[in-house]
């Protein structure tokens, strides 16, 4: 006769894998359900990668296609008409003609270069006893000096450093630094025109403001230098905005 004790120890594993599976089973399901939010996850209408490439070439083809269509119209009101295109045309040769005096264009012929420098200290390192600061440093009015004389004596171009002097430049000093158009530079300051060196040399000797630089210079010793020779100008390349300059008339006044 056998045992029941003995039976009951010999029931299938399944009695608990199977409770088990069924429960895994739902707890997929459920989750299944969540992302797919109640639809097919892989229902016909589920947008492809595909699909939006293509829909964002579309786009651009419509976007560039408006763009071809805006650039005509630009076109045709600047320049669709003969009166307009004349007009375009006197205009822009009129800038070119103005842009040589304007200072925007390179140039190279004979001139004169100045040279003004801060006073250097001598053998013993030492500064003239009785100087003071202000007198050992190239000022902004010195540096304005020079150019109103070259300028006076007719230059046809004046550059300062490596930028070309313009109506609109303004050369400033900040410290013992000179800021020309937003840059800045340390002595020594050189400042090249081209022109009749001679003429400029002597409307040099008769500014009174470059007579007392070289009173200073020699009292002091701040570096002042003449050199005649060719000459090579960079054209002004930034662009020339007028912020508060307003013609006045079609004579000027």
């Amino acid at each position: 006769m056998q045992d029941p004790d003995a039976s009951g120890s010999k029931r299938s594993p399944w009695r608990w894998g199977v409770p088990v599976v069924c429960a895994a089973a739902g707890l997929l399901l459920g989750v299944t359900h969540g992302v797919s939010g109640g639809d097919e996850i892989r229902r016909s209408d589920a947008p492809r990668l595909v699909d939006l490439v293509r829909e964002a070439q579309q786009s651009v083809d419509r976007l560039a296609t408006q763009r071809d269509i805006l650039a005509g119209e630009a076109q045709n009101h600047h320049g669709g008409s003969p009166a307009a295109a004349d007009a375009l045309t006197a205009i822009t040769r009129r800038a070119d003609a103005l842009a040589g005096p304007a200072g925007l264009v390179p140039l190279r012929g004979p001139g004169l270069v100045v040279t003004l420098n801060d006073a250097q200290r001598d053998a013993q390192g030492r500064f003239p006893r009785d100087a003071s600061p202000d007198d050992l440093v190239v000022h902004q009015q010195d540096i304005t000096a020079v150019i109103n004389a070259l300028w006076s004596a007719g230059a046809e171009g004046i550059q300062v450093q490596d930028q070309r002097i313009i109506a609109t430049s303004a050369p400033r000093c900040v410290g013992n630094t000179l800021l020309l158009n937003g840059r800045t530079y340390s002595p020594p300051y050189v400042i090249s025109a081209i022109g009749d060196a001679t003429a400029m040399q002597d409307a040099l000797a008769a500014s009174k403001l470059v007579s007392l630089y070289k009173q200073y210079a020699a009292r002091f010793g701040l570096g002042y230098l003449e050199e005649a020779r060719d000459v090579e100008l960079v054209g002004y390349t930034e662009p020339v905005r007028m912020q508060y300059a307003q013609p006045l008339g079609p004579m000027g006044y």
